[in-house]
């Protein structure tokens, strides 16, 4: 348990950010998210007599036959989903330059996703990976559950530093096996030297068997570097630490390319596999993107 965080201060913070997504849910997105997800498939329902304009594939001639009058199978939305979401609980989330810090964005969009799942009765379940799995928290319904993965995702300290996306997919594909709604909700930067992205063979088998979506939240600060001098830096995940001297404005382009080269290595890689991702920074309003990962879908 995070250590900063007392029981009341922690009830209270669960509970405001219950308060806001909760109703952000209600009134934006339980709509928006059913139509987006719509679950397993069409399951039946019941036999009626025919009408002019049904699908004759739908013929039920056992009923038919025995009633000598032409009736039809009636089919319905299977409308139940199991929704997991996958957090990057690294210490990279604890940045934060640019009026938030990720780890307060990435709860509350996971609130938002879960209140959104269960208002339209799925379940819900989460993963916490920093460079390995943390945690598993295995996907059901009702609101003291959510409360429960709310309150993780606060106080949640993890025992490693890096981060390792490939072993959360894994996971994901082991532990989950009937088709789920995965929510991967990171900074995306677990990369090759190269700035090729580290996790293209899971990710390849994991949107195999489960609808993923992707949500990148970052901070504009991580794309460009400000011209204030001679600044010390450290890597929060590996330790690292150097002096940098941000006026050199060289220095400033190389790295605002090798940022912009990974971001279009990673879009690459999703359009590749046809997943769906929406980048929200920090300071942004994650509604917005949130509304067009859903319309995008």
């Amino acid at each position: 348990m995070n250590s900063n965080l007392s029981a009341n201060d922690l009830l209270k913070k669960v509970r405001k950010i219950e308060i806001k997504t909760r109703a952000l849910s209600h009134q934006i997105f339980a709509g928006e998210y059913h139509s987006a997800f719509k679950g397993r498939g069409m399951a039946f329902s019941e036999v009626r007599e025919y009408q002019y304009g049904d699908d004759v594939r739908n013929m039920d001639w056992n009923v038919t036959a025995r009633l000598r009058s032409p009736y039809v199978k009636v089919f319905e939305e299977e409308r139940e989903l199991t929704v997991v979401l996958l957090v990057d609980v690294s210490r990279s989330r604890l940045f934060g330059t640019a009026g938030g810090n990720r780890k307060d964005i990435l709860a509350e969009i996971a609130a938002v996703l879960s209140f959104s799942a269960i208002i339209n009765n799925d379940k819900v379940g989460a993963l916490f990976f920093s460079e390995k799995v943390e945690k598993f928290i295995p996907p059901k319904k009702g609101r003291s559950h959510l409360l429960h993965i709310i309150r993780e995702i606060i106080e949640f300290e993890p025992t490693t530093d890096g981060t390792d996306i490939s072993e959360a997919l894994r996971y994901l594909t082991n532990a989950i096996k009937k088709k789920c709604t995965a929510f991967l909700l990171s900074d995306m930067i677990d990369v090759n030297k190269d700035g090729t992205p580290r996790y293209e063979e899971a990710l390849k088998v994991a949107v195999n068997r489960h609808d993923l979506s992707v949500i990148e939240v970052y901070d504009p600060r991580e794309r460009s570097l400000p011209d204030v001098g001679l600044i010390h830096v450290k890597d929060s995940e590996t330790g690292e630490a150097a002096w940098v001297d941000t006026s050199d404005r060289r220095m400033r382009q190389t790295y605002e390319k090798w940022f912009h080269d990974m971001e279009q290595a990673s879009s690459r890689l999703f359009m590749r596999y046809n997943v769906d991702k929406v980048s929200i920074a920090v300071n942004d309003d994650y509604v917005k993107g949130l509304m067009t990962l859903f319309k995008n879908r």
